[in-house]
């Protein structure tokens, strides 16, 4: 939405009959009593599913110390007697990561519930967007486990069909395919939904989110970053030519439908629209060994991905975010260094287990010996950055901070264009 200046009585007229009508949108920047403008709340969307909500543990944070390429984050994020710093500009509502709405300050804890305090994207995000020097809201809304084929199904993409592959393997299977059929069409957009219902609810009673909301110079629906995929990328049953070229052309067609409908459903026409491109794994030339053969699918999949990013009528609104860039190849390196110790380390566990050797002996043996191949921060690194699998980007605080950064940096350049 465009801000349009106005002179200061008439921006007070205009604010008056607003709170009048109960209207709370800026659609300019009404005077405050001190003759300054206010300025309106910027409000900020993030969607999708688990990554979205986010697995790091707040203790890989620790971990940003060790590392001068991000240290700078870590002060960032803590306070000076090492605690997790609480935002003073940005407060967040966040529905799906928990069995309940979460809001407050934005911190550490908005991230998927269980085994935590974790965050999400969220965090780097709101700590970095703040150089907009505004008063800024984060609404948070994501599920684990979602896909865009059906669950974030945009309206107007209609409800989820079956191909004929699909259909004919339902025959072969002698299930009810009339009942599969209902069941889908009842899945579809389900959260979708539930996302636009959850924005509208905030936006309808902000106080309650954000306290020091100024009603009188409104709000602004600034942009919203979608960060989804995995659910889609390995499901050969909807995409199964996933490993050929054009695979996941429909991933495409329905992110484009997706991006149109929140326009349409938010009245927000020129939203700008961070897209957060699956990373999981890195850059394909530090892929494995054992990991080549998924480079097809993945390449396919991010490609897909990016690709409404290129669209015409989405020039200078929408932008494809590489995440496999935030990858910690650093400690890719470092994990393959302790695999190659492994037949040393199973020697010393042989001996503790066949009794040659006492169980604080050994365990004395096998520290010896990491002390011996990698430095104190590798081994921070190695033992402290990380606290989930690879599919949720380690849950490495190393890797989320630079996601949540990378897309709060590429939503400030969107909204200066």
């Amino acid at each position: 939405m465009h801000q349009v200046r106005l002179p200061r009585v008439i921006a007070l007229l205009t604010a008056l009959i607003m709170l009048a009508f109960g209207c709370q949108r800026a659609t300019g920047q009404p005077a405050r009593a001190d003759g300054h403008e206010a300025t309106p709340l910027k409000v900020f969307i993030l969607a999708g599913q688990s990554n979205m909500q986010g697995h790091a543990h707040e203790r890989t944070l620790g971990s940003l110390a060790v590392d001068p390429a991000t240290s700078p984050m870590h002060d960032a994020l803590h306070n000076p007697d090492g605690t997790p710093r609480v935002s003073e500009h940005v407060w967040i509502s966040s529905l799906g990561s928990a069995p309940a709405e979460t809001t407050g300050r934005l911190s550490t804890g908005f991230g998927a519930a269980g085994r935590g305090p974790k965050f999400g994207p969220e965090l780097a995000f709101g700590f970095t967007i703040e150089r907009l020097d505004e008063p800024i809201l984060i609404i948070k809304t994501a599920w684990g486990g979602k896909s865009l084929h059906t669950d974030f199904r945009p309206p107007s993409a209609g409800p989820y069909a079956f191909n004929d592959e699909q259909l004919k393997s339902f025959n072969e299977q002698g299930r009810d395919v009339d009942l599969l059929r209902a069941e889908a069409a009842a899945a579809s957009g389900h959260y979708y939904a539930l996302m636009i219902e959850h924005v509208r609810s905030v936006l309808g009673d902000i106080a309650r989110v954000y306290p020091d909301y100024d009603p009188s110079a409104g709000y602004k629906l600034a942009g919203l970053v979608w960060f989804q995929g995995w659910n889609d990328m390995v499901d050969r049953g909807v995409y199964p030519d996933r490993g050929n070229p054009g695979g996941y052309d429909e991933y495409s067609r329905l992110l484009a439908q997706f991006i149109r409908d929140v326009r349409t459903d938010l009245e927000t026409p020129d939203l700008p629209f961070v897209i957060g491109v699956l990373g999981v794994g890195g850059p394909f030339e530090h892929y494995a060994a054992d990991q080549q053969r998924y480079i097809p699918i993945h390449r396919n999949f991010r490609e897909a991905m990016a690709a409404p990013a290129a669209l015409p009528e989405f020039a200078g609104s929408v932008v494809a975010v590489s995440t496999a860039s935030c990858w910690d190849l650093e400690l890719v390196g470092l994990r393959d260094r302790e695999r190659a110790l492994q037949p040393e380390v199973d020697a010393i566990r042989v001996g503790m287990k066949d009794g040659n050797m006492s169980d604080a002996g050994g365990s004395v043996a096998i520290e010896r010996l990491y002390s011996k191949h990698f430095s104190e921060n590798e081994l921070v690194l190695l033992r402290e950055s990380t606290s989930n699998a690879e599919y949720h980007y380690l849950g490495s605080a190393r890797i989320m901070t630079r996601i949540g950064q990378a897309f709060a940096e590429a939503m400030i350049e969107l909204i200066d264009e």
